[in-house]
């Protein structure tokens, strides 16, 4: 790929951010703490400078699910995943972008290291914990993507760094990201290490995060995809008769109203990415609560965060929600998870067939299906079981005979026989 090419697929993201950004608030969720935190970060991602982390891009969305709805979210995640991995791809394969990765992966994990001793730090102070948490799981996700890029760098280019050769054979100089003390910008955005010096002075996004209710061991939600995971056990039944759970979920209204009345719309998206790692039993309640309240926006976006769970706790929280009477729901929650990696929807898939919610895999199936392209549900029957492969064509076929006709190509190309 020419540095032309390169810069095409950076400018394409750039532009589709910019894009994005303007159907959200500057001064609410996310984007206005991102923007409030690192405004030159974001600038620079919106010129094509930077290339934002993932988690970055999927906070946006789900501003924009608050805004525009659940469904337009997940739809727009499908095309900001094809267009973030172009883009990525294109910008670590330009001359030094193998250091870069590696300085900025180094710089990350600094800053983990960091969050880590902010936890212990935070004793009895909400606001600081809260922040910690998020702190924590930002650095942990992007230790994880940053090596999965730098690996696909190595895989691609076999001598690092040496990419163009001068006629007395001499390697042309790379550039290499220089190494600073404080990380700058929106791929760090939303991490305080506490560096004053260096820190530039930014208003604060709001008076402090408010204590999770019910927090789990480990941070989940759409911005925490790549950390770290515990196995889920089995989907469990909801619990519409567990005083506790109807407890939990009153506090967690409660909270909402209350963020929602002081236009503090960051810290409510914090209270329900922590509700969404709640035991599946109890989601069930704490949506119906959602929805009792009017709270709709606040329901879509705890779906929208539950959809980023493991693949079993995925299949917990689907098989809670249908066995309590919330069709509706389940299938959006399913029809979210299309945007997850081929080989995490196999995984789900199969926590959901294990668990005998085979109508919730076959609809899982078909969402996939309908959204994603052949190539990409064929990746599917590689990473799965043999049986997937006649589902996946009785999906396929749901949609239209060209669509089944097409994935049939699909894995005759990835080697995988049709039956």
């Amino acid at each position: 790929m020419t540095v032309h090419q390169h810069a095409v697929e950076v400018r394409a993201f750039a532009r589709y951010l910019r894009d994005l950004a303007a159907l959200l608030d500057p001064g609410r969720g996310w984007y206005g703490v991102f923007c409030a935190r690192d405004p030159a970060g974001m600038r620079a991602c919106f010129e094509g400078s930077e290339v934002p982390p993932w988690d970055v891009v999927e906070s946006l969305l789900q501003d924009l699910a608050a805004v525009r709805g659940a469904g337009q979210a997940a739809e727009e995640s499908v095309r900001a995943a094809a267009l973030f991995a172009a883009s990525a791809a294109a910008y670590d394969g330009r001359p030094g972008g193998r250091q870069a990765l590696a300085d900025r992966l180094d710089m990350m994990l600094r800053e983990q290291s960091d969050a880590v001793r902010r936890l212990g730090d935070a004793d009895g102070e909400p606001d600081a914990l809260a922040w910690a948490r998020d702190d924590h799981a930002r650095a942990t996700a992007r230790c994880v993507e940053l090596r999965d890029r730098l690996a696909a760098v190595e895989r691609t280019v076999p001598v690092p760094d040496a990419w163009f050769r001068g006629q007395d054979g001499a390697d042309v100089p790379t550039v290499s990201a220089p190494r600073r003390g404080k990380p700058r910008g929106a791929r760090f955005a939303g991490l305080d290490t506490g560096d004053e010096a260096e820190a530039d002075p930014v208003p604060s996004p709001g008076p402090g995060l408010p204590a999770a209710p019910a927090p789990a061991a480990a941070p989940r939600g759409a911005r925490f995809r790549g950390a770290p995971a515990e196995v889920a056990p089995a989907p469990s039944a909801p619990e519409p008769d567990d005083p506790a759970a109807h407890r939990a979920a009153g506090d967690v209204v409660a909270q909402l109203v209350r963020l929602r009345a002081e236009g503090r719309s960051g810290e409510a998206h914090v209270v329900l990415c922590e509700a969404a790692a709640w035991p599946a039993g109890r989601l069930p309640v704490l949506a119906a609560a959602l929805r009792g309240a009017g709270l709709e926006a606040d329901r879509a976006t705890l779906l929208w965060e539950m959809s980023s769970l493991t693949p079993a706790e995925l299949a917990a929280a689907a098989g809670a929600l249908g066995a309590a009477g919330l069709a509706d729901d389940c299938g959006q929650l399913l029809r979210q998870g299309v945007a997850r990696p081929a080989a995490e929807v196999a995984d789900a898939v199969v926590a959901l067939d294990r668990a005998g919610l085979e109508a919730e895999a076959r609809a899982l199936l078909e969402a996939f299906v309908r959204v994603r392209t052949p190539q990409e549900a064929a990746r599917i029957a590689e990473g799965g079981p043999r049986h997937l492969v006649p589902r996946l064509l009785a999906a396929a076929r749901e949609v239209s005979a060209t669509r089944e006709r097409d994935l049939v190509h699909a894995l005759r190309v990835a080697g995988v026989a049709a039956p």
